[in-house]
């Protein structure tokens, strides 16, 4: 209680990471729309960043617009470094516009995962995930210094991950990908 009052937190904030959780726990997540891996992403990330730049002591407007562009492009980051971890599960956060364009048009996870077009499709989330990069160096750049540091340091880290996973690519075998120490 004494964090939520002295940094403002929201309790809508809190229920939206528990929301998020529940969307992986009450369905099986299949190639969402857009529109809805904009909400898992929100809940899931954004949520979380929401809370934290309060902590941080990042000016409201700039660190409702961090939270949403870092979290976003962090999460876009995860979704592509779990696929097949994802697919274990029976999930599959690929959203099916970026399938359907790639002409990717099978239900099945595993066939989805083999496709040779399937690189078409994660590229699209790359440049989504970039664009959200982008943004969110914007914000910061207009913030105090010390009060990103930690959203710089993550962003760096995950920036530096997609571009370890775009340069590793999509077929199969795909070895895991993970940050530097």
């Amino acid at each position: 209680a004494g964090p939520i009052r002295t940094f403002g937190l929201k309790q809508e904030d809190f229920l939206a990471v528990i929301a998020g959780m529940e969307m992986d726990v009450r369905r099986d997540i299949q190639a969402p729309d857009w529109e809805a891996l904009d909400l898992y992403c929100d809940r899931v990330a954004s949520a979380v960043g929401r809370l934290s730049v309060k902590i941080f002591g990042i000016e409201k407007e700039k660190g409702r617009l961090l939270s949403h562009h870092l979290g976003r492009a962090l999460q876009m980051t995860n979704i592509l470094r779990d696929l097949d971890q994802d697919a274990m599960m029976g999930r599959l956060y690929l959203p099916k516009e970026v399938l359907v364009n790639a002409g990717i048009a099978d239900q099945d996870i595993g066939k989805v995962l083999s496709h040779p077009r399937l690189g078409e499709a994660c590229a699209a989330l790359v440049a989504r995930a970039r664009r959200h990069f982008a943004e969110a160096s914007a914000v910061m750049a207009r913030c105090d210094r010390q009060s990103v540091r930690s959203p710089r340091i993550m962003a760096s880290v995950y920036r530096a991950l997609l571009e370890k996973l775009v340069s590793r690519g999509w077929t199969e075998p795909r070895a895991r990908v993970r940050p530097s120490k």
